[in-house]
Formats: structure tokens, sequence, C-alpha cells
């Protein structure tokens, strides 16, 4: 697998491309907008040999689904989505409109996926998580083969989804994290909607959102009297 990544639109959204085999590939959260995000994207496409046969959405927010449409016109591909965040796309309001000038184009034809479902699509799998929190479908995209997850708006390098927002919930995004993403391998590379990637294990010891699960082992004391452990008798 080739992994591309581009930086869109006015929150830094990042949007993956995962390419396999003969220029095959699907692509993550495409949010660019506008007519030159639009044309720097499908020029890195055409440049790269590339030809999308799926989109993947991690979630329903405003910024991460600006390039479906156009992908999906263009290309005539499936757009997985869990179909909980269908009342993300049906209100402005829960999608961050009034956060930008002009809502995204939102009349795309999704396929609903669940928790624990597998798309394979450009020769690659892509495993499907529930982690509702940041939104009630939202999920992450898991490749377990390659040791690569798409985390989307739920775990970021040092943070996690705000859960301030409609339909957003604190519980079920702390729950998402530490029973289904947590457990996982630590050498599982994550690649977030916002922000550098980071590791399971980077974020399992050192995301302080996520104390006190991760804290520190106690500093070494030399002069700290040993356990003694008797032996019995």
């Amino acid at each position: 697998m080739k992994l591309y990544s581009f930086t869109y639109n006015l929150f830094q959204e990042q949007t993956y491309v995962a390419a396999g085999d003969g220029g095959r590939c699907a692509v993550v959260d495409p949010g660019f907008c506008g007519d030159a995000e639009r044309q720097d994207f499908f020029g890195h496409l055409e440049s790269e040999h590339l030809v999308p046969e799926a989109v993947l959405l991690t979630h329903g927010h405003f910024d991460h689904i600006f390039g479906v449409a156009a992908l999906q016109e263009k290309f005539g591909i499936p757009v997985y989505m869990n179909e909980a965040d269908r009342k993300i796309l049906d209100d402005p309001e829960a999608s961050l409109g009034r956060l930008w000038e002009r809502l995204p184009e939102r009349s795309f034809r999704i396929t609903p996926v669940r928790d624990s479902d597998v798309i394979e699509s450009a020769g690659l799998k892509f495993e499907v998580i529930a982690t509702p929190g940041h939104t009630p479908g939202g999920i992450c995209w898991l490749m377990r083969d390659e040791k690569t997850m798409f985390s989307g708006d739920t775990l970021f390098a040092g943070a996690i989804g705000r859960t301030d927002l409609k339909y957003g919930e604190y519980d079920d995004e702390i729950r998402s994290i530490m029973e289904k993403l947590m457990p996982l391998n630590g050498d599982i590379r994550i690649y977030p909607g916002h922000g550098p990637a980071s590791s399971i294990a980077d974020e399992r010891t050192g995301n302080p959102f996520l104390e006190p699960f991760n804290e520190p082992e106690e500093d070494y004391d030399p002069d700290r009297p040993p356990i003694i452990i008797h032996p019995e008798s």
C-alpha cells in the first residue's frame, strides 16, 4: 500500500488516499473544498495515475465530506458510512454548516456499514470499528494487515474528539476509545482527521485526555525499602 495525505479547507482536514496495486485506491474523508482544492486533488490523482474505487467516511461533519459528491459523480463509486450519521448530513446545525459560508453537496448516495464489517477495495481490506461519541455514527477504518488506522475525529495525537457539538456524547467517546482502540496492537499507526499521525502505543501511554489510564510508572527511588516476599513456611 502507498498512502497519500492532503490538508484541505479552513479546518485543516486531513484527506487520505490509500493506493493498492495498479493505481486503484480508496479515498478517506475527502475534504477538498472549492475549485482550487478540487483541482489540486484531482490533479494529484491524475499525476499519480490513481483511480478511486471507494470513498470511506469516518463521520458526517461537513469538513470531511466536501469532496464526496464530486468523487461519486466523476467515478460512480460507493460511499461507505455508518447510517447513524445520516442525521448529521440532514441537519445543517449538526453538520457544522453554520461555521462555513456554504454547505457541501450532500445528495451523494451512501452504502451503510456497521461495526466489524470489512470492505474490500483497491485490493485492500478496511475493517469498520464503530466509535460513537464525536458523532453517533463515528467509525475508524482499520487496515489490520497494513498496521494502519484512519481515526477521523475520534482520536488524535495527544487529544480526543470534541463532544460538545450536537449529538456528541462524552461517555460514548471515552468508552469507544478505551474499549475499541486502546486494546489494539501498539504498533498500529493512527492517521487522524486533523493534525499529525501517531500510534496506539503513543496514545495509550501519553495522551493526557486518557488519564488516569496512562499514568506513568513511578520513578525509581534507590532509597526505598525493598519489597520482601516471604517464602511459604
